[in-house]
């Protein structure tokens, strides 16, 4: 009780330079106060600035987005009507092709039988020779119209995606060459393949085509070795093969095999139109597949296309 009435009167006995001291710490802390508030507002006022600043530039990138967002849906409408007329260009084009250019296609071999049937007899060797070789060259156009069609159909034909079992496509395909290979020694290899998703009647165009091939390209081989199987290929896929013995290619020129009208041998060596590799490729890219060749000039030549398979499995 005496220490805390002596701590009292201590106090209260301050002298006037304690008391100032105290009153300047405390104008200082003040004005210390002032400067930290001025500081602070300073610092709100600009980190409201910069939100401002960013609030404008987001919502000029939304309204940016949404102009690019705009314009893209109109270029899109644009493109699809061209798209559209340009489909029906190509069905008038068609149209012209199949009538108009097959009448007088018709009229030159019709007058060709005739000339042959009425005058053949009368006419040297020479001239018979000559009406043969305009047969073979009209037959030759009539056969050329049918792949350009064809190749024409397959640009804008709808895709119809069903489960193909390939082990039942190729040896439906292959019934479409007993006749042709008949006279000819020609040893099959079918290894098990597996279903994919894809249109049935166009696969079955590209299996035509490269067993077509691979028939006509070991025509000069005492036996044709033709060999149909999958291979490995990227996540996702099935890559089928078929693999032959026959002429080849040359490497160097592999490029070109799957262009419209590109021929890596002459007529005199091996009949066709150059067009159905070109619809070999068409139809695989338009399942999202690709399509590769690996050959040797005269040592055979190896043909792969790839399907897609929308779980994400593969198959070996």
């Amino acid at each position: 009780m005496r220490a805390n009435s002596t701590a009292l009167i201590g106090s209260r006995l301050a002298g006037p330079a304690e008391r100032g001291l105290s009153i300047t710490a405390m104008n200082e802390a003040l004005m210390l106060g002032a400067v930290r508030q001025h500081e602070l507002a300073e610092a709100a006022d600009w980190a409201n600035a910069q939100l401002r600043k960013e609030i404008n530039e987001r919502q000029h990138a939304e309204n940016e987005v949404r102009r690019l967002n705009a314009e893209l849906e109109q270029r899109v409408v644009e493109r699809t009507a061209q798209l559209q007329a340009a489909n029906h260009e190509l069905e008038a084009f068609s149209y012209s092709v199949s009538h108009d250019l097959r009448a007088p296609l018709r009229h030159v071999m019709g007058f060709v039988e005739l000339l042959q049937k009425e005058m053949g007899p009368s006419l040297s060797e020479k001239h018979l020779h000559h009406l043969k070789t305009v047969s073979q060259s009209a037959k030759r156009m009539g056969q050329l119209i049918d792949d350009l069609l064809a190749f024409s159909r397959v640009g804008h034909a709808g895709i119809k995606k069903t489960k193909v079992n390939l082990d039942e496509l190729v040896q439906e395909t292959l019934g479409d060459f007993l006749e042709t290979i008949k006279d000819r020694q020609v040893a099959w290899k079918i290894h098990p393949l597996p279903a994919v998703q894809a249109d049935r009647a166009l696969l079955r165009m590209v299996l035509v085509n490269l067993i077509s091939n691979a028939v006509k390209f070991t025509s000069g081989r005492a036996e044709a070795k033709i060999e149909i199987g999958c291979v490995p290929g990227n996540d996702g896929e099935t890559v089928v093969f078929i693999r032959d013995n026959g002429a080849g290619f040359d490497p160097e020129y592999g490029h070109k095999l799957f262009g419209v009208f590109q021929r890596l041998h002459s007529h005199d060596e091996f009949e066709g139109t150059g067009i159905g590799l070109a619809n070999v490729q068409r139809i695989i890219q338009r399942h999202g597949g690709r399509v590769w060749a690996e050959g040797v000039l005269d040592g055979g030549a190896t043909f792969y296309f790839s399907i897609p398979q929308p779980n994400g499995d593969s198959h070996e």
